[in-house]
């Protein structure tokens, strides 16, 4: 009986160690076929990891850019009211900052007196103007008729010249008296007098009408220097009005007030920095993404990018590549590289990438400029 159970147990510690060893085989079998079939998904999974990889560019760095416009006064002045609060969204020429007027409503008031003065001394230089003119009309009248007289004058003396040649003639026939013959010789003098005097009223008529074109010259050069004096004064009248105008300040776009710095009652400087505007439209902001230069080889304008920003980070972005910066950011820094002293060290280089927002991307204008962005380029 003994022998016949040792040899029942034998059978059945054999089918036992069969049945281990057949299941010891299937699992290896199970886990090869496991393991390669992880393998193989492992293998696909790195194959569309590295073509997304590829084709989907990523950076960290990079943030949000845009437009910011400094608000300061053309004009010095105090500040006689603020309009705008920290943070308060503005429309375009909406009155952010006032300035007292006071001084320079004066200034306009003066430059104004001062054009109305030079245009009443240009009206006196018109009018001398007209009135040497007249003169000098008058003048030429006398020089016309000091000429006729003199030319009478002189057709008077070659008679009386004829009448004396002819008298001494028949004085020494003894044909005519010695007192005729004294008289013709007296007209022929007097006659000779009347030319002389007539040739200085003609000389003295010309000096005349040369010294009244000299006046009637400086009235037109004393009209030209007046009108240029007030085309000054009137230059000085818009400049007067211009600074005028300065006092108040306006905004230059639509935007957010930020960096406020001025209240009411301050005394500010020309160019002096009040506040920033700060525009935050789509077409007003973009996205600077500081790339490496070797990802760079398939990036083009045109190509489409999303982005996500640490602010919202379930939320997707999307707007698409514009430009390239032509040169590297070390290169455009403060202080650049200067690889010719013989410490050269290579360092991969990062070359900004400029994107523009897609038009309906944010609608409710919650970007700020100088968030964190996380962008990726799909260039295939």
């Amino acid at each position: 009986m003994k022998d016949s159970n040792s040899g029942e147990e034998e059978v059945e510690q054999t089918e036992e160690k069969e049945i281990k060893k057949n299941n010891n085989n299937h699992k290896k079998r199970n886990g090869l076929v496991v393991l390669a079939v992880v393998l193989l998904i492992g293998a696909v999974a790195l194959f569309f990891y590295l073509k997304y990889k590829s084709a989907h560019i990523t950076t960290d760095d990079a943030f949000v850019d845009g437009n910011i416009h400094t608000i300061a006064s053309k004009v010095p002045g105090t500040v006689k009211q603020v309009y705008v609060k920290s943070n308060q969204f503005v429309k375009k020429g909406e009155v952010l900052v006032e300035l007292d007027l006071a001084d320079y409503e004066v200034r306009v008031r003066e430059a104004s007196a001062a054009v109305n003065s030079e245009k009443g001394k240009i009206g006196e230089i018109a009018a001398k103007s007209e009135s040497s003119k007249r003169q000098m009309a008058e003048l030429q009248a006398k020089v016309d008729t000091m000429q006729a007289t003199l030319d009478l004058q002189k057709a008077n003396l070659e008679q009386a010249e004829a009448d004396v040649k002819r008298a001494e003639v028949l004085y020494k026939k003894e044909t005519i008296s010695k007192e005729r013959y004294e008289k013709t010789t007296t007209a022929y003098k007097i006659a000779l007098a009347q030319v002389r005097a007539a040739e200085e009223g003609l000389k003295n008529a010309v000096l005349g009408v040369e010294t009244q074109k000299a006046v009637i010259n400086q009235a037109d050069s004393a009209r030209v220097t007046q009108t240029s004096e007030i085309k000054r004064r009137a230059a000085q009248l818009s400049d007067a009005e211009l600074k005028y105008g300065y006092t108040k300040i306006f905004a230059p776009v639509d935007g957010y007030i930020t960096k406020k710095s001025v209240e009411v009652g301050n005394q500010i400087q020309s160019g002096q920095p009040l506040m920033a505007v700060v525009p935050l439209d789509v077409g007003d902001i973009h996205i600077t993404a500081n790339y490496k230069e070797t990802q760079l080889e398939k990036v083009r304008p045109g190509q489409k990018v999303e982005f996500k920003v640490d602010t919202y980070p379930g939320k997707k972005f999307t707007g698409k590549v514009e430009s390239i910066m032509s040169g590297t950011g070390a290169m455009f820094s403060l202080f650049p590289p200067e690889n010719a002293t013989g410490n050269y060290v290579k360092v991969v280089q990062r070359i900004p990438v400029k994107i523009l927002l897609d038009k309906d991307t944010d609608k409710e204008h919650i970007l700020r400029i100088g968030m964190s962005v996380v962008p990726t380029i799909i260039v295939e």
